[in-house]
């Protein structure tokens, strides 16, 4: 109890000290953050075990949770995009070869190293062993991902395609919810095959649905963007390879852009994705001293060196694919992107061969 109360203490004295000396903006996207990282954390709300729950147990209950989210974010946040068009942003990525490729070894990824780009922070978060191990590294995958990028996308690109943009509010929300209908219906089928748990709902699961949907769109609001994660692990790294005279972005096609370069060179507490990662650490840590959730089961060293590798290779795909199961599925997805029904697919797909490889070395 003590602890817990220790850990409030600092938590608001942050909170005060980024409203004070920082922004009011940046003080409630730390506590939205908080809210994400409590919720994700409390609910155990995985998009990673959402997804090979179903493919290895036909149990779509964590898929119908994540759909429930998608459903309601978008029934805000395209409303919102198209009221206030030039105040808030849509989480577009341009359809690419290098989003082909990202999401598809990210989707394996993910599965080996138990954990998308929230699962991994609000798992440091718990304390789990692997998941702290694979942040830094995460993180240094990023930044080289963003550091590439631009060799990636002379493979080939199209524009990106924003639906709101491209065919209005009823539109936009039309097409997403038939999309979003279509994979209920697809993994509902899967739940019923001979064999399958048959499980639908999960009340905690639907509950975390809805509190992260609504902080979402809330961060969407606050921050003028949506909701991300993938961008702050690379500005991480990409600082510490400045400080280092490791990197000189006035080199590279990424970190010399304008918003880019301004971000390295301004304090880390005014980047809007940077505070809400740590608010999502903050808000996990906050459920590890009530519940001491962290525990896992012991890994060999086999499983450690594969889960490593794993680690960074979410950092490096997810910054090639624009985005994580955050950025590129909730917020893509509810902000109208195309791109970000690409990501599913190909991710998917990649799930398929990640719970294999991880079958294979025994997880």
């Amino acid at each position: 109890m003590n602890n817990r109360w220790a850990l409030a203490l600092v938590f608001a004295v942050f909170a005060v000290f980024l409203f004070w000396f920082v922004s009011v903006r940046q003080s409630l996207l730390f506590m939205v953050g908080m809210g994400l990282g409590a919720v994700l954390a409390g609910a155990r709300f995985g998009f990673t075990t959402g997804w090979r729950h179903l493919i290895e147990r036909r149990d779509a209950s964590g898929v119908f949770a994540q759909l429930l989210l998608l459903a309601i974010a978008a029934a805000f946040s395209m409303p919102l995009l198209a009221s206030f068009p030039t105040e808030l942003s849509a989480a577009l990525g341009p359809p690419s070869i290098s989003l082909l490729i990202g999401a598809l070894v990210f989707g394996a990824a993910m599965q080996i190293a138990d954990g998308c780009g929230s699962g991994t922070l609000y798992k440091a978060g718990l304390g789990i062993p692997l998941n702290m191990a694979i942040l830094p590294l995460f993180a240094l995958g990023s930044f080289l991902g963003s550091a590439h990028l631009g060799w990636w996308l002379d493979l080939g690109q199209i524009q990106p395609i924003g639906l709101v943009t491209e065919v209005g509010l009823s539109g936009a929300l039309g097409l997403t919810y038939l999309g979003l209908a279509l994979i209920g219906l697809a993994a509902w089928g899967w739940s019923k095959t001979s064999g399958g748990s048959r499980s639908l709902f999960s009340k905690s699961l639907l509950i975390g649905a809805v509190l992260i949907a609504l902080l979402a769109v809330l961060n969407l609001v606050i921050a003028g963007q949506p909701w991300g994660v993938v961008y702050g692990f690379g500005l991480w790294a990409a600082k510490i390879a400045q400080a280092s005279n490791l990197f000189d972005p006035a080199t590279n096609a990424f970190w010399s852009q304008p918003v880019n370069a301004t971000a390295l060179q301004q304090s880390v507490f005014l980047d809007l994705t940077s505070i809400t990662n740590i608010g999502i650490l903050a808000g996990a840590l906050w459920i590890f001293s009530r519940n001491k959730t962290g525990k896992s089961n012991p890994l060999t060293s086999q499983q450690w060196i594969v889960g490593l590798i794993a680690g960074f290779l979410l950092g490096y795909s997810s910054r090639l694919a624009f985005g994580c199961n955050v950025g590129a599925m909730v917020s893509g997805i509810s902000t109208g992107s195309i791109h970000g029904w690409i990501w599913v697919v190909m991710a998917f797909l990649g799930s398929l061969v990640g719970v294999r490889i991880r079958r294979y070395f025994g997880y």
